[in-house]
């Protein structure tokens, strides 16, 4: 899907301010999440259009743009990722003085825009960051640098799936008008796991049993997002035999989730043998 602003919002490089906001005008209209409240697929190309205009609809950003200095997110080119969450993070769009959208949106969702010539909120700093699967279970405080070179601590609460979005408040841009700093706006995305799968607030994991645990009973450890823990296993059990660990999923206050593990046995030589003979003289 291309991310050139221009072919996303449908005009000539050329086009002059007034058809760059014709277009998204239109464009907006169409998709916007209140016209369409159930409907993913129109809600990510609202963003995508909104994202587009954010930097054609502003002639630095537009300049900056077609000089190959910034991408069609916004982000700086040569600076992929940056420091912080595991993954980096990246800087996008932000309103010119809080929401970017909201000259044209007042004009299509009823009446014409007030008016303030008091002081106004800064503008809003949008960033897409990565967040590690165990943090997003257990909930953390990790140190990130913001693309102006300031360190902060952000808390990670527990339960955090992709695509919500973490608000710091009075972190973004300053006012130029006296007004309150904007918002820093983290938008999550929440690394996979190769041990755990998640579905709501309950794990999943697969745990490796030997033969001879699975007929006997025994304690195997198992890996859990807060650190290993031994499972007991009783006797009789059977490759696909699940397990809950109690209050071992996602660490949501009050109410935990629990950890499942399905039980796997697995030969610890299969060519052993006594196992070979004790099974042809069954």
């Amino acid at each position: 899907m291309s991310s050139d602003p221009y072919a996303i919002l449908g005009i000539r490089r050329d086009a002059s301010a007034a058809e760059i906001k014709k277009a998204y005008r239109q464009r907006a209209k169409a998709l916007h999440p209140d016209l369409h409240p159930d409907d993913n697929v129109k809600a990510e190309e609202f963003k995508r259009v909104s994202a587009a205009f954010d930097i054609l609809g502003d002639d630095r950003k537009r300049a900056r743009y077609d000089r190959g200095e910034i991408d069609g997110d916004g982000n700086e080119r040569g600076f992929p990722g940056g420091n912080g969450f595991p993954g980096g993070f990246g800087r996008q769009h932000g309103g010119m003085h809080g929401d970017p959208f909201e000259d044209i949106l007042s004009g299509i969702f009823g009446g014409g825009r007030r008016r303030n010539t008091g002081p106004r909120k800064g503008r809003d700093v949008r960033y897409r960051v990565e967040i590690a699967f165990a943090d997003a279970v257990r909930g953390a405080r990790r140190r990130m640098s913001m693309s102006d070179g300031r360190s902060l601590d952000v808390s990670i609460p527990a339960g955090l799936v992709t695509g919500q979005v973490l608000r710091l408040k009075s972190q973004g841009e300053p006012s130029s008008t006296g007004g309150p700093p904007g918002d820093a706006l983290l938008e999550v995305t929440v690394l996979s796991s190769e041990i755990w799968t998640r579905e709501g607030d309950n794990l999943h994991m697969t745990v490796p049993v030997s033969l001879e645990t699975a007929v006997l009973g025994g304690t195997v450890q198992v890996q859990t997002p807060a650190g290993p823990v031994s499972l007991k296993v009783p006797d009789g059990s059977n490759t696909g035999t699940v397990l809950r660990l109690r209050a071992k999923g996602v660490q949501r206050k009050g109410k935990p989730g629990n950890l499942y593990a399905r039980l796997e046995i697995v030969l610890k030589d299969p060519k052993d043998a006594k196992l070979k003979s004790f099974l042809k003289k069954r």
